[in-house]
């Protein structure tokens, strides 16, 4: 898949699962910044892919794309949008002929002439036929990512699956590394190779007939798993100090990608922004379950992008080991008291928690002790205690101190105390003519 087309797609799926479906063709499109027969042609290409990886599976879409976000899925610790990964900058044809390739080494050890005479026999009828430069280099591939290993030293070369730890262990083990694997994969970041090897593992179980699902999630943050498609560019820009061009789409605007065209009739303005920035840092807000690239651009210093709106990245030069290290002390200097990633005046924010009453555990001291940072209790009695925070303006803490409604309640500075007191009367406003009504 070309990576225009999977920016492209990726843009298409988050808006699919924010919207629910809820825009018509048109709409989409016109948000989008592609034609309606693009669109038609995307939602085509998705559902292709989406058999291709789940040819065994039951259809859960139907004549329609929107299903995929509208029906419940059985196996939510699978995130739908994952699909898009296991086809990533796979060709349909190359899809079918690694998966027949990995099949075939399941039973045995084979040689390359003997593979590209299994591959043949399992493609469609109408998939074109590999010649043995193409088996080779595929083979060549699956050992350099570490699927495949060679099982002889000498001529002719065989080669065989690497699946010695799965099995080397009990249904037991299996079971315990499936739920070890299933709980990271879920709660840590980033997570798509957790989910692509809880799926190698699942298998194993099934065919051991040893399979049950012990524990089940329900996955949210969309946005986090189609962002994971470019952490990896980006950590080998940052791993060789390379810099980046990409196009922007800020998420104040309206339109959140745009078709290259490359038809010179048809040429228009870009909604996005050309970048060349030099990557320092990757940064997750675990609240929101967004990305943040941190980097810097001359003339402008220290810059901030959400991921969600990078399209068409590609490396640039690279600069030497000095700059890059001067960048980056400075970068970690400017956010040493960020919450997040904010990098504005500094601001001391005191707060008083109120215990919760009648409870045999304090579990408001303890969520602030959890999540608090660097931040300090300076006081405390048996009502109550407070608790002090140095950061970099208030933005970004102000929705995790909103969090613990009446247990919380700010003290300093003034204009936020402000601001959550207009909160609190502004809620309070929604409901005083229904309480009257009662």
């Amino acid at each position: 898949m070309a990576k225009e087309s999977f920016d492209k797609e990726i843009q298409f799926l988050r808006m699919l699962f924010l919207t629910s479906g809820a825009y018509n063709r048109q709409q989409f499109a016109r948000r989008l910044g592609i034609s309606v027969h693009t669109f038609d042609k995307t939602i085509r290409r998705l559902k292709d892919v989406f058999h291709t990886i789940y040819k065994d599976s039951a259809d859960p879409l139907g004549s329609d794309m929107t299903q995929l976000v509208k029906s419940p899925d059985s196996d939510s610790s699978d995130p739908a949008l994952l699909f898009l990964f296991r086809a990533k900058s796979l060709k349909e044809s190359e899809s079918f002929r690694l998966s027949a390739i990995l099949t075939a080494l399941q039973e045995q050890a084979m040689t390359a002439a003997e593979v590209l005479e299994a591959c043949c026999n399992a493609l469609p009828a109408e998939m074109p036929l590999p010649d043995e430069k193409t088996i080779r280099s595929d083979l060549k591939y699956l050992e350099e990512v570490g699927a495949i290993a060679r099982a002889n030293a000498g001529r002719p070369v065989r080669y065989s699956i690497r699946n010695e730890l799965i099995n080397a262990l009990t249904d037991e083990e299996l079971t315990d590394l499936y739920d070890f694997v299933d709980v990271m994969a879920n709660t840590q970041v980033p997570s798509v190779q957790g989910y692509l090897l809880r799926d190698q593992i699942k298998r194993a179980r099934i065919q051991r007939n040893s399979f049950t699902e012990h524990l089940v999630y329900k996955y949210h943050y969309h946005s986090r798993i189609l962002d994971e498609a470019h952490l990896y560019s980006l950590f080998h820009a940052i791993r060789h100090r390379r810099r980046i061009r990409f196009r922007y789409f800020s998420p104040k605007l309206r339109q959140s990608y745009d078709s290259k065209n490359t038809n010179p009739l048809f040429e228009k303005e870009s909604a996005g922004k050309q970048e060349l920035v030099l990557p320092l840092k990757v940064v997750y807000d675990h609240q929101y379950g967004r990305w943040y690239l941190l980097g810097d651009v001359p003339r402008l210093g220290i810059v901030k992008y959400r991921m969600e709106g990078l399209t068409q990245i590609e490396e640039a030069d690279a600069v030497s080991e000095l700059e890059f290290s001067g960048k980056l002390r400075k970068l970690e200097e400017s956010i040493r008291y960020s919450w997040l990633v904010d990098t504005g005046r500094q601001v001391l924010v005191r707060v008083r928690f109120y215990n919760p009453p009648e409870s045999r555990s304090n579990f408001i001291k303890e969520r602030v002790l959890l999540q608090g940072q660097w931040g300090m209790i300076t006081e405390e009695d048996e009502g109550s205690f407070v608790y002090e925070i140095t950061v970099n303006g208030t933005t970004e803490i102000k929705p995790w101190l909103r969090s613990f409604g009446s247990s919380c309640e700010v003290l300093e500075p003034a204009y936020l105390r402000r601001e959550f007191i207009a909160e609190w009367k502004e809620i309070q406003s929604y409901y005083e003519s229904f309480r009257e009504n009662l």
